[in-house]
């Protein structure tokens, strides 16, 4: 799925902290060159048919054309995320050393760790851009010298990870349950994945870091979410059961369980706002942004 990074008119890209909140967003690419500094506990991304455990010092790179999605993430999670314009980097990457950034999908694995010494500056680079987003030269100035900072400690880090391959029964599993909305039964899935259903039970828990169950909770809610806020004449409860879920009592469970509020609560929110996103703290940032030291809402 193709995500739409709406950046602020102006800046030539963007820079938050991220902070986990129980939300799983869908499998998902953009046009913009991502960077990803974790900076406390731990997770899985799933990029393509690989895995890739990540924990404090992890740098990630995700190009335009590659699918990922974060999984897995403890509840202390955080990471510093990136993302840079096409126009920034056609600008910018013309040597030899910087030409795989103008790639849409180059070979190889770019997951590293990164010392901690390069990962504190680079840390602190990252703050004071996030403090400089009202100055559109000296915000525009700074991103780009992180991209070519973090890319140099990227290329300088020793430990690579290679990641994991992911059992195309657990990937095939995965997009059947992101892709059709009507919930197909663990029979069904292992059927049409080729395995038995203890056997995909347990590897897609081993692989994912979360259930079967948990993962098609969470895709629902994203589904839900997405049909809730197009502006349609939608009620909650047609928008739940076209999302997938079995009944509206289903659905209240599992929504208070992971946007820790109830329907009515996040429906009050949302009357209340143009924002029809829970995680997001400014209408003009990508929709999975928080700040840290801000407040959730709800």
């Amino acid at each position: 799925m193709e995500e739409l990074l709406q950046l602020p008119r102006g800046l030539d890209g963007q820079v938050w902290t991220y902070l986990w909140l129980g939300r799983l967003h869908p499998m998902h690419h953009h046009a913009e060159l991502e960077a990803n500094l974790v900076v406390e506990g731990t997770a899985t991304y799933i990029m393509g048919e690989r895995r890739y455990k990540l924990g404090p010092g992890s740098m990630v790179w995700l190009f335009p054309q590659q699918d990922h999605l974060l999984v897995g993430q403890t509840p202390d999670f955080r990471m510093r995320i990136a993302v840079f314009a096409p126009h920034l980097i056609a600008r910018l990457c013309l040597h030899d050393e910087t030409r795989p950034l103008r790639q849409a999908n180059p070979t190889g694995h770019f997951c590293r760790r990164i010392d901690a010494a390069r990962a504190a500056r680079l840390g602190a680079l990252w703050s004071e851009l996030e403090e400089a987003r009202q100055d559109a030269a000296q915000f525009n100035a700074g991103l780009a010298y992180l991209l070519l900072s973090a890319w140099s400690a990227y290329r300088q880090a020793d430990d690579t990870g290679i990641g994991h391959d992911i059992h195309p029964a657990v990937e095939r599993a995965a997009r059947l349950i992101a892709e059709i909305a009507e919930p197909l039964s663990l029979a069904d899935l292992a059927h049409r994945t080729g395995l038995s259903p203890s056997h995909l039970s347990r590897i897609f828990r081993e692989q994912m870091g979360l259930s079967l169950g948990a993962f098609r909770h969470r895709q629902c809610c994203d589904r839900f979410l997405r049909l809730y806020g197009q502006g349609r004449r939608r009620s909650m409860m047609e928008a739940a059961l076209e999302a997938g879920f079995g009944s509206y009592a289903q659905f209240y469970r599992v929504f208070t369980h992971l946007m820790g509020c109830t329907p009515a609560a996040y429906r009050r929110l949302r009357r209340g706002s143009n924002d029809f996103t829970t995680d997001m703290v400014r209408p003009e940032w990508p929709h999975h942004i928080r700040v840290e030291g801000e407040q959730e809402a709800g």
